[in-house]
């Protein structure tokens, strides 16, 4: 049995730079271990800031030419980049797959999601036209959206697909020249897609990708011409590249975790609620940060638990669910169950030790669904993120003691409602400070173009990420004021 089709030798990665693929010189080598094994199927350069450096020179240049490209012509090139991803789909499917340890469907579906991305970066030279209107006689004002110039990315292991297309198909489209940073656990991917960049006909140096770990990020984070930088990863980490950014003048977008609520109110459709439930802590192994990680069962909802409880465990890893990153996660992920057993909660639902059957898969990271019930509050599994696929049950009374629990997390992130009454999911629509807002949906993700983007310790920064909110952060408003002609009959402005 076979889940994924992993690269048949080891995969060396490289910068690119300029249009031209390079290996750092003098830096050290990092193992890229798929997580469905064990074993090396990758090497990437650690990055030193000199690296960082060869890549914003290069891209220099780019930016002014690019800058001057119209608009027009910078979608012909993203069209022919999107038909190259259509056309490779399945091949980077499985690649993205061997390195973060999703399954192809997963992995999949990223990229589906990126190339809508792309769908609306597209749309831009119809929709964002700019604003234009006679303000008194004889007077016009005017807007115009110009890129900013050289703007980077930073982007997790947990979809190396679909986080750096919600950044650089948009970026790039509005004239910028794209440095990505890519995680070091999942190069592959990032180069896979940037010699479809170049196939696509992109000129050398608008789109970069450099290589590396925390001296990379740092690098870019000070470069003094990188004018604008989005990072997505933990929320310790997103606060530091804010602030870091900032301090230096920057624009920053910096996406951080989040602990999902789930909320369950009694008159709930059990039928789609708990497919729904599963769906959202068991998905991507639950390392994303939509996945819904706590479920809050008010009042008399046990039936429609128990069939959670079921569904979950049905669940194989391997086929139905995939691997964790890497060996460091699943002990940090055991001990989190572990503790939470100490501090009083029942494992329901105990994933430790499962894998799926035979020698290849020996050597992988596997956790199956775990489910924690009777969580309290206040415990570690109720406020910290576990980044895994484990689910804590806290029972409430009400539904506003449910929104006080989802309220008192310092994440804003996302939080759902289950109930077949609208005035109930109005209620919680209106009552959690979460960004994104579920109702019968386990994983609330806008569809573009409505934004991607949380609140409180989920999203430092302004703005969201993807769709019409993002076009503000990577470009900068001109207005003009014009007037050609004295008039006698005018304002104060003519």
């Amino acid at each position: 049995m076979s889940f994924v089709k992993l690269p048949e030798s080891v995969v060396p990665c490289r910068n690119l730079v300029g249009g031209e693929w390079q290996l750092p010189r003098e830096v050290a080598l990092l193992d890229v271990r798929s997580p469905y094994t064990g074993t090396v199927i990758g090497r990437v350069p650690l990055t030193s800031a000199a690296g960082v450096a060869l890549a914003v020179e290069a891209a220099r240049p780019a930016a002014a030419q690019w800058r001057a490209t119209s608009l027009r012509e910078r979608t012909q090139v993203l069209f022919r980049f999107r038909a190259l991803l259509e056309r490779d789909l399945e091949r980077l499917s499985n690649l993205a797959a061997s390195e973060a340890g999703k399954t192809v469907a997963e992995a999949r579906a990223g990229l589906l999601k990126g190339l809508e991305v792309c769908e609306f970066a597209l749309s831009l030279q119809n929709l964002d036209s700019g604003a234009h209107l006679e303000v008194s006689k004889g007077v016009t004002c005017e807007f115009r959206r110009e890129p900013l110039g050289i703007v980077a990315g930073v982007t997790p292991f947990n979809f190396p697909a679909m986080v750096p297309m919600w950044m650089f198909p948009i970026a790039v489209t509005l004239g910028n020249a794209f440095i990505l940073k890519p995680s070091e656990k999942v190069p592959l991917t990032a180069c896979a897609l940037g010699e479809l960049m170049l196939e696509a006909g992109y000129p050398p140096g608008v789109f970069s990708i450099v290589h590396g770990g925390k001296e990379a990020v740092d690098a870019l984070v000070a470069h003094p011409e990188v004018q604008a930088l989005a990072f997505v990863g933990s929320s310790a980490v997103a606060r530091q590249v804010y602030a870091e950014g900032c301090k230096r003048g920057k624009r920053v977008l910096a996406l951080g975790g989040a602990k999902n609520h789930l909320i369950v109110a009694p008159d709930a459709d059990p039928e789609l609620t708990a497919q729904a439930v599963v769906d959202s802590f068991t998905g991507c192994a639950g390392q994303r940060c939509m996945a819904g990680s706590v479920l809050l069962a008010v009042g008399d909802v046990e039936p429609l638990l128990e069939e959670v409880f079921r569904r979950a465990a049905r669940i194989q890893v391997g086929p139905g669910m995939g691997a964790i990153i890497d060996r460091g996660s699943v002990d940090r992920l055991e001990s989190a169950i572990a503790r939470a057993a100490a501090e009083g909660a029942r494992v329901a639902l105990d994933g430790r030790g499962q894998r799926p059957d035979g020698d290849t898969w020996a050597g992988g990271h596997w956790l199956g669904p775990s489910i924690l019930d009777g969580v309290r509050p206040e415990m570690e599994a109720a406020r910290r993120e576990l980044f895994g696929p484990v689910l804590s049950v806290i029972r409430v009374p009400t539904l506003s003691a449910a929104l006080a629990v989802e309220n008192a997390s310092p994440y804003g992130n996302a939080a759902s409602i289950f109930t077949t009454s609208g005035a109930v999911a109005q209620m919680v629509v209106e009552g959690v400070r979460a960004g994104m807002v579920g109702v019968n949906v386990g994983v609330p993700v806008p569809r573009e173009p409505f934004s991607f983007g949380g609140t409180g310790e989920s999203r430092f920064g302004h703005g969201d990420i993807t769709g019409v909110s993002s076009l503000d952060f990577w470009t900068q408003l001109k207005k003009v004021t014009r007037k050609w002609s004295s008039r006698t009959d005018g304002s104060w402005m003519s």
